[in-house]
């Protein structure tokens, strides 16, 4: 297996830090930690390419904080300068490395490989009417926390064999327990760790239909019997190679009685609709404004699913204009 060297002058190198200011700050020119390294923005890229140069980066203090959406999670949180500017310029020689290595049923923090990839791809899939009958559906017991460091930082060996920025990326996992929900690199060594389990399900197991973003992961089979073998074959996997936990809530089940619960989508073989939860945030969403803007994001999940009666429903002014596009 060839392993990546001499990438550590690429982090360092004053265009590629440029490049990583320009995208961590993509949609966020108003935040503080900007408007902040604006102030003195060449010579914070100088001395940002120093402390790399020097191997001096060390992570800052985590800001902690929780979200609900909609379930609680705790987030963690850099300031701008030096970490996510830092972080940004380590992922940019890292992103080939990382995307080569995952398989093609992955559909997470992967470019032109995000929700609406994996909504295609699932649907495709479904016209697969007797080989999708039934569904495997689970996920892992506090993903991102339970990550452990030895096995991450051996796998990140496994790809790379640049010591500087192999020191650089263990300093940066050993800064927190697991790997911190809010750290931009978090998601990225959040999918690397699974991604030889991905292989190791097609590669040696042979699974024809699986489905994972995230930790969220859908199996589909004409047999219920072999998903339950395939269900206890994973949880072996993840808890010896991986000191991982199946979540006890995981489900095997008919697609066409149930749906299939996924991505803010419920999956049948012929339709899809968009989940309940989703649907009650879009009638909220426009009952409190209709402009575009304001019900841009819940506009964008319902047109790719059978969604036109709820649109006559909600915007029934603007139905006709869908449905002439649509047709």
């Amino acid at each position: 297996m060839k392993r990546e060297g001499n990438l550590y002058d690429t982090v360092c190198n004053i265009q590629n830090l440029i490049e990583a200011d320009k995208r961590a700050r993509k949609g966020k020119k108003k935040q503080y930690g900007v408007i902040k390294y604006d102030m003195q923005r060449g010579c914070n890229t100088i001395a940002l390419h120093n402390l790399l140069a020097d191997q001096l980066y060390t992570t800052s203090t985590y800001s902690a904080f929780k979200l609900f959406d909609p379930k609680e999670r705790d987030i963690s949180a850099l300031p701008y300068f030096p970490d996510r500017i830092g972080q940004h310029s380590a992922m940019i020689p890292l992103e080939r490395i990382f995307v080569s290595t995952f398989t093609a049923d992955t559909y997470s923090c992967i470019k032109g490989r995000g929700v609406h990839a994996a909504v295609v791809a699932l649907k495709k899939a479904l016209k697969d009417g007797p080989g999708t009958e039934y569904c495997l559906k689970l996920d892992i017991k506090k993903f991102y926390p339970s990550i452990d460091h030895d096995i991450l930082k051996a796998l990140l060996r496994r790809k790379i064999k640049d010591q500087k920025l192999l020191g650089m990326l263990d300093e940066i996992i050993d800064s927190a327990p697991g790997v911190p929900i809010g750290n931009y690199l978090s998601q990225y060594f959040a999918n690397f760790y699974l991604a030889y389990f991905d292989h190791w399900l097609k590669e040696v197991k042979g699974v024809k239909y699986y489905f994972r973003y995230a930790d969220d992961m859908i199996f589909l089979s004409d047999s219920k019997e072999y998903l339950h073998k395939l269900r206890m074959d994973i949880t072996q996997y993840l808890n010896e190679f991986l000191k991982l936990e199946v979540k006890g809530n995981y489900q095997v089940f008919p697609v066409e009685a149930r749906g299939i619960d996924f991505l803010g989508y419920v999956f049948r073989h012929k339709y899809i609709l968009l989940r309940k939860r989703n649907k009650q945030n879009f009638a909220r969403a426009v009952k409190k404004n209709k402009s575009k803007p304001s019900i841009a994001g819940h506009w964008g999940l319902a047109k790719h699913c059978n969604s036109r009666h709820l649109i006559k429903k909600l915007l029934p002014e603007t139905y006709g204009n869908y449905n002439r596009k649509a047709a």
